[in-house]
């Protein structure tokens, strides 16, 4: 099955700088290679660097315990990691994690901080990013106590395939389980329930997707609800 989302290899928030702004911030980045299950930093970890995803994507992990896990927010090619230097900090309070290979630009966090500096509508649109994430990180808690595991699962499938560029996505119901925050019983359910509507496929822990349009009205409504916050937010450049 060839993908129905072509990687685009850009990033949606440099693309959206001034022209002028755009060259002179990418002037001061080099593209490197996202592997994955690297981790980029540990919580309170110092951040060394921002990246800014191309094809790659990066989960952001709030760890209790070595056992006690969930991914509270996902970046791909529409966002950036590194959010806590645009408040001051340097201190990484979640655990970044590649969860799709790819590139990313990345740019040294004292380079950064100068560039927010100095241009006023770089840190305007970054400020916006960080409003969005916010809000994606208050609707996940709540997502995760309200909402059933099938609909939180398709949600997290169509937020994956969004940042895979791809409809063939290889995760493991113990991947799934741990980044959901749920059993491993609870996904196996879940998986069998959305295989049996045809809206994937799923063997040896290779999932296709094989009905986007299925998939977006089996998920819950905080799918839809983060798109078009950031459509509103960021492509728009709306006020929050």
């Amino acid at each position: 099955m060839q993908s129905s989302i072509p990687g685009p290899m850009t990033n949606h928030l440099i693309d959206s700088l001034p022209p002028q702004d755009r060259a002179s911030f990418l002037a001061d980045c080099e593209t490197i290679d996202l592997a994955f299950g690297e981790v980029l930093t540990e919580p309170g970890g110092q951040i060394l660097h921002v990246h800014f995803p191309l094809d790659g994507f990066i989960s952001l992990i709030a760890s209790l315990s070595d056992s006690e896990r969930l991914e509270v927010a996902m970046v791909g090619s529409e966002g950036m990691y590194g959010m806590p230097l645009i408040l001051g900090l340097d201190e990484s309070p979640l655990r970044a994690l590649v969860q799709g290979a790819g590139q990313a630009l990345r740019m040294p966090a004292v380079a950064f901080c100068r560039h927010l500096e100095q241009r006023p509508a770089l840190e305007a649109l970054l400020n916006r990013y960080l409003y969005v994430l916010m809000q994606q990180l208050t609707r996940v808690a709540a997502c995760t106590h309200f909402h059933q595991v099938e609909a939180r699962l398709a949600r997290w499938l169509l937020m994956t395939q969004d940042r895979a560029h791809s409809d063939r996505l290889h995760l493991t119901h113990e991947f799934l389980a741990m980044m959901l925050g749920v059993r491993r019983a609870g996904i196996t359910l879940a998986a069998m329930a959305l295989q049996g509507r045809r809206l994937i496929s799923y063997q040896r822990g290779d999932i296709t997707v094989l009905d986007r349009a299925g998939l977006i009205e089996a998920s819950c409504g905080c799918y839809a609800a983060d798109r078009s916050l950031y459509r509103r937010v960021i492509t728009k450049g709306g006020a929050p």
